[in-house]
C-alpha cells in the first residue's frame, strides 16, 4: 500500500470545507431581534460610554483582555525564507488554532505588507486599543531584533517574538534538565552554538542568564566562527564572538564540549564530531525539519548523549506551544504591561520542574507509552500535558506581579489554577479536590487482577502521588515480569497469590464455610473459592488486611460483585446495593443512579437507592439536589414509571422531609432550572439545577450515562458501589488506567468515611469486637 500523498494531504485540510483553520464565533446569544438589539444598535452605546470615561473598562466590556494579535510580514516563514505575508497566513492561523486550544486565548492574524522596521512599528502601534498582546512570529533577523525593541518600548501591552523566546524559554528548561541528569553545572559547561540567527541568539542570551559562562561559549553562523575581526557581524551577534585561537572549525569546537546547540541547517553534524565530545553530552539539534544531526545517529554514537530536537516522532521535542500560550495566558490574566526576563525565567523553572513530576496517565495514552517519567528520553513536558496551563500560566502571572510590570493582582491562587483549568473545557475540581482529600488519609487497596498492565500501571500511579497503597494479588513472577517489561516501579509493594496454600487462607477458607456453609457450600469447596482472588480480597477487606477491593477489570459484573456480598455484606439497614456514575460535565458534576446494579426498581426500592445517593453524593462535599425521572412531568402521563416515580417522591417527601427531591420529571426540567421554574414554579427544584438524577431503571440509567459520555463528552467516574457494609468497587469491562485511579481515589474516600463512621475491625473469627 502507498503512503499517503502527504503535500496533498496537507492542501486538502486546509482547503475542505470552511477554507482555513480559525473563524469567529459569537460568544453572547443572538437568536431574537431582542439579542441583536443588545449587542449592537442601540444597546451597544452604553459600554462604549463607559469605556470613554474609563479606558479601562475595555476590559470589562469587550474582548480585548482575551485578544492576542499574531503578525508578521512573511520575511522567515518556517525553513521557507522571504515568502511574504500572504504565504505566511497559514502558519499564523495555525498559531491562532494553538493559542485557542492550549490556553483558550483568542487571536487575528494579521499579516501586513511592511518591510522595513519604521513601517511594521507603526502599524502594530495603531493596533494596541484593539489587543491585550502581540505575538511577533516568522520576521528575518536582525530586522526582527530592533522591531521587538522599539514595541516592548512604545507600547503599554506584552510584546513577544515567539521565534526568539519561545525557543530559548524551552530549551532553556530542557539544558537545566539535561544538565542535572548529566551531572553538569551550567556554571562550568562548555558549549557550542551553531546558528546565529534570532532563535540562536535568543536562546544564547537565555543560557547566560540561567547560569552558563560566556567565556564557555561559541557561536557559529553560515561564514564560519564568530570572532572580533569578523566585518560582516552586527552588534547583535557580535557579542558572542570568541578570542580563542585553538578553533577554526566546528569539528575543533565539538572536541571536549558539553553541550551543542544546533539551530542552523540539516546534517552539519557528524557521528565522529558527537565521539569527540566530552562524557555524557547534551546534544539539542533543533534545525527543521532535519536536525544538524538524526536522533538514531546520535544513539548509534553516543549510548551516554541525551538528545533534543524539534521533531515530534523522538523525545525531547524542543516545541514552542509549551511556551507562548501559557506566558501570554499568565500575562493577560494579570493585564501585564510587558513581557520582562522575570517572566521568561519564571516560565523556564515552571517548565523544568514540571518534567520532574509524575506524568498524568493521559499524557501516556496520548503518546503511545507506557511509563513516561524523568530521565534522558524525557527533559521537558509533552505539549498534550493539560497541566502546562496551571504551572506555566501562573509561574508567569506571579512574576508579573511580583517584576511590578502587572496592573492586576491575583490573591487567591487555587481559584486562579481553577480558572485555568476550566478554560481548557473539561472541568474536573471534583476529581481534584477528591484527589486531595484521598491524599490526606491514604488507605490500603487491593488489587484482584494485578496480574494486568492497566492494573499495576494504575497501582504505580496512586502509590506515587500518595493516593493510597495498593496490595496486589495475584502471580508474583507474572506481576514482576509485567513490572519488568513496562519499566514500572512499585518497591517492595506486597504481593500475594491465592493459589499459595497458608495458615491464612486456610483461615479464610474456614470462615467461608461458616458463613455459608446452610447455602449449599462445603469446606472443601470454600478452600476452592478461596483461590478466587476476588473472594480472597473481600475476606482482606472484610478481617481488615486492606480498607478496600477493587476488581472487575476483566470479569463481568455479577462474578466480581458476588463475592463481596457473600462474604463482606451489605451496610445495617440497607436492604440492597446500588451503583452509581459521576459524570464530570463542562457544566459541573452530575450523579447517576443506578446505571449497573437494580434492572426494574420498584417505588420503595428506587426510595432505598435515592437514600443510599444522597449520602453518597454528600461524601463530595456536594448538597444533594435530586430529580426523580421519569417521562412525565408532575402527573402529566400514566403509566408503570410515572406512577412509580410519582410514589418514590410521596415516600421521600414524608419521611425525609430535609431531603431536596422532586418529581416525577423530565431530564431536561431537572437540569435546567428556568425551564422548572417557568412551567412548574411549584417544585421544590426551582431556582438551582438538579444534581443528582434516580433513573426509573437501569436501562434508561445505563443509556443516558453512555450517551453522555460519548456524544456529550463527559468524563464518567464509576461505577461506584453503593450500600456495602466495607469498600468494595467494580470496574468496568476494559476499564482504562484514568478510570481505575479515579475508581481507587473514589474507594479511599469510602474508606475514610466508613472508618470515622466506625473504628471497629473484625476479629479473626469474623465476630467485630
Amino acid at each position: 500500500m502507498n503512503k499517503p500523498n502527504r503535500k496533498q494531504e496537507a492542501l486538502n485540510y486546509h482547503a475542505k470545507g470552511r477554507p482555513g483553520k480559525i473563524q469567529v464565533v459569537p460568544t453572547k446569544p443572538t437568536n431574537s431581534q431582542r439579542d441583536l438589539t443588545l449587542a449592537y444598535s442601540p444597546g451597544v452605546a452604553e459600554p462604549c460610554l463607559r469605556i470613554a470615561d474609563n479606558v479601562e473598562d475595555v476590559y470589562k466590556y469587550t474582548a480585548k483582555g482575551n485578544l492576542v494579535a499574531v503578525i508578521s510580514n512573511g520575511t522567515a516563514v518556517l525553513g521557507l525564507g522571504n515568502i511574504g505575508p500572504e504565504a505566511s497566513k497559514p502558519v499564523m492561523e495555525g498559531k491562532g488554532l494553538l493559542f485557542k486550544i492550549y490556553a483558550d486565548i483568542d487571536v487575528f492574524d494579521l499579516e501586513i505588507n511592511a518591510k522595513t522596521v519604521d513601517e511594521f512599528v507603526n502599524i502594530v502601534k495603531a493596533l494596541e486599543p484593539t489587543f491585550g498582546g502581540i505575538n511577533l512570529e516568522d520576521i528575518s533577523a536582525p530586522t526582527c531584533f530592533e522591531i521587538e525593541r522599539r514595541l516592548k518600548a512604545e507600547m503599554k501591552i506584552p510584546v513577544m517574538h515567539d521565534d526568539q523566546h519561545g525557543t530559548a524559554i524551552i530549551s532553556g528548561a530542557a539544558l537545566m534538565n539535561a544538565c542535572e541528569i548529566q551531572g553538569k553545572k551550567l556554571d562550568k559547561i562548555k558549549m557550542v552554538v551553531n546558528g546565529a540567527g534570532a532563535a540562536a541568539v535568543s536562546c544564547t542570551k537565555m543560557y547566560l542568564s540561567l547560569g552558563v559562562k560566556k567565556e564557555n561559549l561559541v557561536m557559529f553562523d553560515i561564514n564560519g566562527l564568530l570572532t572580533p575581526d569578523r566585518t560582516d557581524l552586527d552588534e547583535m551577534r557580535m557579542q558572542f564572538a570568541t578570542q580563542r585561537k585553538d578553533i577554526t572549525t566546528l569539528a575543533d569546537a565539538m572536541k571536549n564540549a558539553d553541550v551543542f546547540v544546533g539551530l542552523s541547517a540539516g546534517n552539519v553534524v557528524t557521528p565522529a564530531m558527537l565521539v569527540s565530545m566530552a562524557k555524557n553530552p547534551i546534544v539539542f539539534a533543533m534545525a527543521n525539519p532535519e536536525p544538524e544531526i538524526s536522533y538514531d545517529l546520535g544513539h548509534a554514537a553516543r549510548k551516554d548523549i541525551i538528545m533534543a530536537t524539534g521533531r515530534s516522532d523522538f523525545p525531547n521535542q524542543v516545541n514552542n506551544v509549551l511556551g507562548f500560550p501559557y506566558i501570554f495566558r499568565g500575562a493577560l490574566d494579570v493585564r501585564a504591561t510587558a513581557i520582562n526576563e522575570e517572566m521568561k525565567i519564571a516560565a523556564v523553572k515552571a517548565i523544568a520542574e514540571m518534567a520532574k513530576k509524575p506524568v498524568p496517565e493521559a499524557v501516556n495514552l496520548a503518546y503511545g507509552i507506557t511509563n513516561l517519567k524523568f530521565g534522558r528520553d524525557y527533559i521537558i513536558p509533552k505539549p498534550m500535558d493539560q497541566r502546562l496551563i496551571t504551572e506555566v500560566s501562573a509561574a508567569v502571572a506571579k512574576a508579573a506581579i511580583e517584576s511590578g510590570v502587572a496592573r492586576k493582582t491575583i490573591t487567591d491562587w487555587d481559584a486562579y489554577n481553577e480558572e485555568l483549568l476550566s478554560r481548557l473545557g473539561n472541568n474536573n475540581k471534583i476529581l481534584r479536590d477528591v484527589t486531595n482529600k484521598a491524599k490526606q488519609n491514604p488507605k490500603r487497596v487491593v488489587f484482584a487482577e494485578a496480574d494486568t498492565y492497566k492494573i499495576l500501571r494504575a497501582a504505580q500511579i496512586v502509590k506515587d502521588e500518595g493516593i493510597a497503597t495498593p496490595i496486589l494479588l495475584g502471580n508474583a513472577d507474572k506481576i514482576r515480569e509485567i513490572m519488568r517489561e513496562n519499566e514500572l516501579d512499585l518497591g517492595d509493594v506486597q504481593i500475594i497469590d491465592p493459589k499459595i496454600k497458608t495458615e491464612r487462607s486456610l483461615e479464610f477458607a474456614q470462615f467461608l464455610f461458616n458463613k455459608r456453609q446452610r447455602k449449599g457450600v462445603t469446606l472443601f469447596e470454600a478452600k476452592k473459592m478461596m483461590i478466587d482472588r476476588n473472594y480472597y480480597g473481600a475476606c482482606m477487606v472484610h478481617f481488615g488486611e486492606a480498607d478496600a477491593l477493587i476488581s472487575g477489570l476483566t470479569k463481568d459484573y455479577a462474578t466480581t460483585i458476588k463475592p463481596a456480598l457473600q462474604i463482606i455484606g451489605t451496610e445495617a439497614g440497607v436492604n440492597r446495593v446500588a451503583g452509581m456514575y459521576l459524570m464530570i460535565t463542562e457544566k459541573g458534576p452530575v450523579f447517576f443512579g443506578d446505571t449497573t446494579v437494580n434492572i426494574n426498581p420498584t417505588a420503595q426500592e428506587l426510595v432505598d437507592i435515592t437514600v443510599l445517593m444522597e449520602r453518597s453524593v454528600a461524601q463530595f462535599n456536594i448538597k444533594p439536589r435530586i430529580g426523580i425521572l421519569s417521562y412525565s412531568n408532575f402527573g402529566s402521563n400514566e403509566g408503570e414509571i410515572p406512577e412509580k416515580t410519582r410514589e418514590t417522591v410521596r415516600i421521600l417527601h414524608e419521611k425525609y422531609p430535609e431531603m431536596v427531591v422532586d418529581g416525577e420529571m423530565q431530564a431536561n426540567f431537572a437540569l435546567n432550572s428556568s425551564l422548572l421554574a417557568d412551567n412548574f414554579p411549584f417544585s421544590t427544584l426551582s431556582g438551582k439545577p438538579a444534581n443528582t438524577l434516580i433513573f426509573p431503571g437501569l436501562a434508561s440509567g445505563n443509556i443516558a450515562y453512555k450517551l453522555l459520555q460519548e456524544i456529550g463528552g463527559a468524563e464518567a467516574v464509576g461505577p461506584i458501589l453503593l450500600g456495602m457494609k466495607k469498600p468494595v468497587h467494580v470496574l468496568q469491562l476494559g476499564s482504562s488506567v484514568r478510570e481505575i485511579v479515579n475508581m481507587v481515589t473514589i474507594a479511599v474516600i469510602d474508606a475514610q468515611v466508613k472508618c470515622a463512621e466506625s473504628n471497629k475491625k473484625p476479629s479473626k473469627t469474623g465476630k467485630t469486637k
